[in-house]
């Protein structure tokens, strides 16, 4: 069904423009408006296939719409959106080839009501995340493996950065990603779930060598435990896993660990095979 949209035309860096610049690169205004900058075909899609609120469309008419632009205009209800000039389309996109169709959209709450909660369910927590990229590629590897969400705690890198985003590949849009300040909120939702939950186990991942991923039964109801890429777990939730697991290294290896990304990686991948081939069995 087509919708019908205010469209206003942009033609300089004016005040409007400048609130797109500054959802890109400062965080305190991301949320003073509780939106944020969306870029990429897959991105984009993704937000309106899994029900984000799209506020605006920003694009260009100076050069011709795929039919892919043309029908989001077309039936994705917004607030507003921008016509724009080409040169200031330009500098928007971080795209070589600049991108036709720009968003913007509305922030999410955290709330653990987002998670949907299955009755063997996978999470996983990441203390403190301190790099874009880690916490991108591990939102996508959730996606991909079968975790359910992805909680994130303390000071971490902005969750709504364009770098996180990009490097999600979608993922970001269809993984329910909440944050929680303090480690009360933590401890409350281990207790909530091991209420819930009979069998419910939480584990820790460690550089140092403890017990091998692959020993560990988790094809039961698991949160993995993921330190901050300098420091580790903190001393709380290292008290708060039931166990603590590392991936072991090849004896003539001259690497003692994985990237954190890389490692939280091959944790959900485990926990995927073990469930996949136990119901295979």
């Amino acid at each position: 069904m087509e919708v019908f949209t205010t469209t206003q035309k942009i033609f300089s860096k004016n005040a409007i423009y400048q609130k797109f610049e500054v959802l890109k690169t400062n965080r305190n205004k991301r949320y003073k408006y509780y939106e944020f900058f969306v870029e990429g075909v897959r991105n984009i899609n993704e937000a309106v296939k899994n029900g984000w609120h799209i506020c605006s469309f920003l694009y260009t008419r100076e050069k011709p719409l795929s039919d892919w632009a043309q029908n989001l205009l077309c039936t994705v209800s917004t607030d507003v959106n921008y016509e724009l000039t080409y040169p200031l389309m330009q500098d928007l996109s971080d795209k070589e080839d600049t991108s036709e169709l720009l968003a913007i959209v509305q922030m999410r709450t955290d709330n653990i009501t987002q998670l949907s909660l299955s009755s063997n369910l996978v999470l996983a927590l990441f203390d403190r995340p301190s790099n874009r990229g880690n916490l991108g590629t591990i939102i996508r590897s959730c996606d991909a493996l079968g975790v359910e969400g992805l909680i994130i705690t303390g000071h971490a890198v902005d969750l709504y950065d364009s770098d996180v985003i990009i490097s999600s590949m979608g993922s970001f849009f269809r993984i329910p990603v909440i944050r929680m300040q303090n480690n009360q909120q933590v401890t409350e939702l281990i207790a909530q779930l091991k209420q819930n939950y009979s069998n419910f186990q939480t584990v820790g991942t460690t550089a140092h060598k403890q017990h091998p991923i692959y020993r560990l039964d988790l094809t039961v109801p698991t949160l993995f435990f993921i330190g901050n890429e300098t420091d580790g777990l903190c001393k709380a939730f290292k008290e708060l896993c039931d166990i603590q697991a590392t991936i072991p290294m090849d004896e003539k290896s001259s690497a003692s660990s994985f990237n954190v990304g890389c490692a939280a990686t091959v944790f959900f991948y485990e926990a995927s095979r073990q469930r996949n081939d136990n119901c295979c069995d």
